[in-house]
């Protein structure tokens, strides 16, 4: 997947003998995660557009299904054929330098102002050491989309500020008034993604927010204490309560639930937001994130950009994402899947994220310190890893101090056979 330059004979016409060559573009290959979709069609139609904007480069689009693409990466790495441009979730990034798959931005022609307009969280996640090895078109949200219609009928209370977040003994109380009007399964918490980066992604905040982590973040050397300690403890005792109590399925068989009306609220991130307002319609209302403990926490980071290695001409690369990150792409594909956009200009250009809009919400908790960082390390994916699956046992009823133990157990076993690139 090496950027490539051809040649191609232009006709056989010899005008005082000189043979004519029509020439090729450069071609730059990149992988994005997206099966089919409105998303991928809207990278089809940015790369549709950077290709019409000149004519030295050649961009050429291959998607990926997100279940596979890490071991894509991974195997495409071995071989020294990864694309010039990738896109991989925000926590591997310092993953992917540790293990030399990207090259950093700041030395690369053309790539000097691609961080100087991006959100300060974009930026965090992508710098590394004080170079910049990444960029994202958007950010993150995490919060609880509700139905008004069957919230009011329960005689719940609607928070629409930060400031009017449910606690988590009113969060509890809020379940069960749904569950005694006669809603099936109150909370959505959408375990039907399986196990992987959503249960991460979805189940840490709240963990944080009762003062556990995934790691201890002071040196990211072990998780014992953070991950197994009785703040993570009490967190993931309090998700397992909510499925015992028939406020959550563990085993949906769909992603309709909230939807159809079968559960009020749904936790979940920003991506739902056009099927849910197209079903919902006025309706649907977006709900901060609980104090589940003694603060609020969000998700943030998101999937983002970097040039590879094996990338031959990184300049051209860099001309990419300098186009991917222009302010109309950037709207192109967070009018899709309703993410903060990812420059301060793209971000003024989105009334939906302005006061009173219906995404304010997100953005809100990413500027007033609610968003909390993936872990920024290299043994992220031996963490999110050993977390997740975890999680997954405990829905199902496992004993949680035990599952959490083996979890810290296999994160710090890993981080001792890989000592190297562990620290941000």
């Amino acid at each position: 997947m090496l950027t490539t330059r051809s040649w191609a004979l232009g006709g056989v016409l010899l005008v005082c003998g000189v043979v004519p060559y029509a020439y090729a573009q450069d071609v730059i290959t990149m992988w994005v995660h997206s099966g089919p979709g409105s998303e991928r069609e809207a990278y089809v139609a940015s790369i549709k557009a950077f290709n019409e904007s000149q004519t030295i480069y050649k961009a050429e689009l291959i998607t990926q299904p997100e279940g596979q693409y890490e071991n894509r990466v991974e195997e495409a790495a071995k071989s020294n054929q990864l694309p010039c441009v990738l896109d991989f979730d925000g926590p591997f990034v310092y993953n992917y330098i540790a293990t030399k798959k990207i090259v950093p931005l700041d030395d690369i022609p053309d790539s000097v102002a691609l961080g100087v307009d991006m959100l300060p969280s974009l930026l965090r996640q992508g710098t590394y050491k004080k170079q910049l090895y990444s960029v994202g078109q958007y950010d993150s949200g995490l919060a609880i989309w509700a139905n008004r219609k069957l919230l009011n009928s329960a005689g719940v209370r609607i928070p629409v500020r930060l400031t009017e977040a449910w606690s988590l003994s009113e969060f509890e109380e809020v379940l069960r008034k749904l569950k005694d009007s006669g809603v099936p399964y109150p909370l959505d918490m959408k375990f039907n993604y399986g196990l992987g980066e959503w249960m991460t992604y979805g189940i840490s905040p709240i963990v944080q927010s009762m003062g556990g982590d995934l790691i201890n973040r002071n040196g990211f050397v072990s998780a014992q204490g953070a991950i197994n300690g009785p703040a993570a403890v009490a967190a993931l005792t309090a998700v397992q309560r909510w499925v015992k109590a028939g406020y959550v399925n563990p085993t949906p068989k769909g992603d309709d639930d909230f939807i159809k009306g079968r559960s009020a609220l749904s936790y979940v991130g920003h991506w739902t937001y056009r099927e849910y307002k197209k079903a919902l319609g006025n309706d649907l209302v977006l709900i901060p994130m609980p104090r589940f403990g003694h603060r609020q926490v969000t998700g943030a980071g998101s999937w983002n950009f970097g040039i590879s290695a094996n990338c031959q001409n990184r300049r051209g690369a860099a001309k990419l994402l300098t186009h991917l990150m222009k302010p109309e792409e950037i709207t192109r594909v967070t009018a899709i899947n309703g993410a903060i956009p990812g420059t301060f200009t793209a971000l003024m250009r989105n009334h939906a994220f302005d006061y009173g809009g219906p995404l304010h919400i997100y953005y809100q908790q990413l500027s007033e310190g609610v968003a909390e960082v993936r872990p920024e390390t290299a043994a992220y994916p031996a963490i999110t890893a050993a977390f997740s699956r975890a999680v997954g046992r405990i829905v199902y009823g496992a004993d949680v101090k035990r599952s959490l133990d083996t979890a810290a157990q296999t994160i710090d076993r890993y981080i001792a056979q890989n000592p190297s690139g562990t620290e941000q």
